[in-house]
């Protein structure tokens, strides 16, 4: 496998900084416009709290952090907001360092995710797709659902589904 040096293993309080630092130096890899950030803060900041509402796991090489993923389940049909979520798993975060990028690490973490999912009879995960990442969502064979509003106003993102095969 190609990556069979990364290690993943679920988060802990103690790594809810280095995995906000890691989602916010993936976001900003795309060169977003600086006010985007500002409204993203809270999604991208993994709290203790949020480790206990979501499954999360971080992906190390030779004891680095490079990456991490997270899995939130919604019990119901819900809006935040106008944005629309399904009852479901969501793969709510997937972030790796950009100078790990191109690696084969995502593809990694998705194998991973998989697995999780497959152990719990999970047949498909739901997935907020940032446009900038689509070519990977649609190399791992994860499909369109719907566009929807996004946090940030007058945007909309693409929604995909992942079965779990």
């Amino acid at each position: 496998m190609r990556n069979s040096n990364l290690h993943i293993e679920l988060a802990t309080k103690i790594d809810c900084n280095l995995l906000t630092d890691i989602a916010f130096a993936a976001k900003r890899h795309w060169n977003y416009p600086e006010e985007y950030y500002n409204i993203w803060t809270k999604e991208l900041t993994i709290t203790p709290q949020y480790l206990e509402q979501a499954q999360v796991y971080k992906g190390t090489i030779t004891n680095q952090t490079v990456g991490f993923y997270s899995l939130v389940d919604i019990k119901q049909d819900t809006y935040f907001d106008t944005i629309f979520i399904n009852q479901g798993m969501w793969l709510e975060h997937i972030f790796i360092l950009p100078q790990f990028h191109l690696q084969g690490i995502g593809t990694y973490m998705i194998k991973h995710v998989k697995h999780i999912c497959s152990l719990k009879q999970i047949p498909y995960v739901y997935i907020f797709v940032d446009p900038n990442a689509l070519g990977f969502y649609t190399s791992i064979g994860a499909q369109f659902v719907r566009n929807s509003d996004s946090s940030i106003p007058n945007r909309t993102i693409p929604i995909y589904k992942l079965l779990i095969d």
